[in-house]
């Protein structure tokens, strides 16, 4: 059976802190389990499969039956409502018990470490990269078993909507870039073309065709598929890698980039600089044919790259962008290709070379996302595929990897930090702390444990990077990338389990430490008031004009938003209750221009946009909460 390990370490991997957070599924040939418990299994991926195009999201019923399990709860004995509390009469007594009810299985739930394991799937494209790469790097055989190889099916097929192409997320219409890069990677895994349940490698081919074929792919895709090798780099939109040797002062040097777009943007120049192709194998070929809706020899590359479906288009090119494309195309690639101009391009290769491994290794090589790490492992066996940071990105893979009753895929990333931290302050506003102070101990402990304790190695900010020390990452410590509102939101957990007695929810963190992450909160305060996620903003607004990437927009840039800035106002309100003096102006300020910038976003019919939730539910419950930590509403 599957086996969920928590906080688990092993060969080619580091960690600060023992591992506390890491989640990897392990299947164990010699544990089949009870044969209720592979009923269990069995029934919740039936049900899940039956109703896939009702109920798009699973719900970790396999990581929800081990944790259970292993904290000796029966989910099946859970204690039902009586009927008189299931009646229309809700009093104080019902709610209470109900209140209780749910934090027992939320108890049960919860991971020895202290966090609660979960899903966090993204993009539909994340799982074939990966596959991709392992492909690309010869280490699919090594890295994903036979069993690992049916549960990724099993998701890719869930997966598949009923016109045979992929959505780019779970609810998402069929896209070209979804589409064709499961379909390359369950042919990469062995499926043939005429495989699958109820025909679905010929369906997923036919909407491929049916919507102009692989050259209709977006401009990710159309670096995945080069990678590869059934796509060519002269259908490819320029990414020059000679953009890394500009000044830090200058507005389109990669290093001002938002991070996540910097992080993908920056080994994607690499490989176009290298025109980087794996080995061309059979199946490559045969890939050439299957995509594509003409002779492969015969597809004009350089019409190609403009090319990309509707479906797809949702952050269409300008004509700037246009021009702007055709002019590095035509000039500028061929400019940089001649002696001695051509010593640039191998310099700025050699530089990017050293950025992506110094990122590598302070982020332990988790990477700030999945689809940053395929590229950034590719990268690196590009340079040596014998290296030992390779086999340290290898042994990185299987903490992308998730379970479901929907199947395996690579998560974009987790959320334990900033589950834990939300979990925490649920739990004390309940007023049931002493009956859970179990649960809110091993929390404490997570939260404690995960918090980022140094700066990044070396002259970091030549790396283009924050400081990280006083921080927490959205996910693990060893990650590395500090992000503001996770930050807050874990500083106002800590803050909260302060005011209860140790013996119930443990010992309360050193304030040095408490200092430390709000010097962190202060640092990111940009000048308008406003909080962005992992960094200061660098760049200019107008930057998003030139953003290629047809899926995505406003990517280029790090923006300010409502809620990273609400859970700032509320931790640091919480904070000067505890520390009244420590930076007693600063914070005063930070607050009080957070607040301003809040209320300046405030739309004209009184709700505010938010961006990480469900848009104005979302963005107008954070707002309210920061205004009213500070006395404003």
């Amino acid at each position: 059976m599957w086996k969920l390990k928590i906080a688990e370490g092993g060969p080619w991997l580091t960690s600060g802190n023992n591992h506390v957070g890491r989640e990897t599924w392990e299947f164990d040939q010699n544990d089949t389990g009870s044969s209720e418990e592979r009923d269990a299994v069995d029934a919740s991926r039936a049900e899940f499969q039956k109703n896939r195009f009702r109920t798009r999201h699973s719900s970790d019923v396999l990581a929800r039956m081990q944790l259970a399990k292993g904290n000796k709860f029966s989910l099946d004995q859970q204690q039902k409502p009586k009927d008189d509390e299931t009646s229309g009469d809700i009093n104080i007594a019902t709610v209470s018990e109900t209140l209780r009810r749910a934090l027992r299985y939320f108890s049960a739930v919860q991971a020895h470490d202290g966090h609660w394991p979960g899903d966090f799937p993204g993009p539909l494209f994340t799982t074939a990269t990966m596959i991709i790469v392992l492909y690309v790097t010869e280490s699919l055989g090594t890295m994903l078993s036979s069993e690992h190889r049916k549960e990724i099916y099993r998701y890719l097929y869930n997966r598949q909507n009923m016109d045979g192409g992929w959505g780019l997320h779970a609810e998402g219409e069929s896209s070209m870039l979804s589409s064709a890069l499961n379909y390359t990677a369950l042919r990469l895994l062995g499926e043939g073309a005429d495989d699958g349940p109820d025909m679905s490698m010929p369906k997923a081919r036919k909407w491929i065709h049916d919507h102009g074929g692989a050259t209709m792919i977006p401009i990710l895709g159309k670096v995945w598929l080069s990678v590869l090798g059934v796509f060519e780099w002269s259908g490819v939109n320029p990414m020059p890698p000679e953009l890394f040797l500009l000044p830090s002062f200058v507005p389109i040097q990669p290093g001002r980039l938002w991070s996540h777009f910097r992080m993908a943007f920056i080994p994607m120049s690499y490989l176009y600089g290298k025109k980087f192709v794996g080995p061309i194998t059979k199946l490559v070929l045969s890939l050439r044919e299957e995509l594509h809706i003409h002779p492969y020899k015969k597809i004009n590359w350089k019409q190609a790259r403009k090319l990309c479906a509707k479906e797809d288009a949702y952050h269409p090119h300008t004509w700037l962008q246009e021009c702007l494309a055709d002019c590095l195309y035509s000039f500028g690639e061929p400019f940089l290709a001649c002696w001695p101009v051509s010593y640039m391009r191998r310099k700025a290769l050699r530089q990017i070379a050293d950025f992506l491994k110094y990122e590598d290794d302070i982020s332990r090589y988790i990477c700030i996302g999945a689809a940053q790490k395929a590229l950034s492992m590719l990268c690196c066996w590009s340079e040596n595929p014998n290296s030992d940071a390779f086999k340290h990105h290898l042994a990185r893979v299987a903490d992308f990897l998730w379970l479901g009753e929907d199947g395996m895929k690579v998560r974009v990333c987790a959320g334990q930090s900033w589950d834990v931290a939300f979990a925490v302050q649920a739990i004390l506003a309940g007023d049931v702390a002493e009956e859970f102070g179990s649960t809110l101990k091993k929390a404490h402990h997570f939260i404690k444990a995960s918090q980022i304790v140094d700066n990044p190695s070396g002259d970091f900010a030549r790396k283009y990077r924050h400081i990280s020390k006083g921080g927490w990452a959205f996910q693990v410590a060893d990650q590395g990338w500090q992000v503001s509102d996770c930050t807050a939101e874990a500083l106002k957990a800590l803050l909260l389990l302060s005011k209860f007695p140790s013996d119930i929810v443990g010992d309360q963190m050193e304030t040095c430490r408490f200092h430390d992450a709000v010097n962190i909160l202060l640092s990111l305060q940009n000048p308008n008031g406003g909080y962005g996620t992992w960094e200061l903003a660098r760049t200019h607004p107008w930057m998003e004009n030139l953003n290629m990437t047809e899926i995505y927009a406003d990517i280029m840039v790090e923006h300010q938003y409502v809620e990273c800035t609400s859970s700032v106002i509320q931790a640091l309100a919480l904070f000067r209750q505890k520390y009244p003096v420590h930076r007693e102006d600063e914070i005063e300020q930070c607050i009080r221009r957070a607040t301003e910038f809040i209320e300046k976003s405030q739309n004209e019919d009184g709700s505010w946009f938010g961006s990480w939730g469900v848009c104005f539910t979302y963005g107008t419950w954070f707002a309210i909460e920061g205004l009213s930590a500070v006395g404003q509403c």
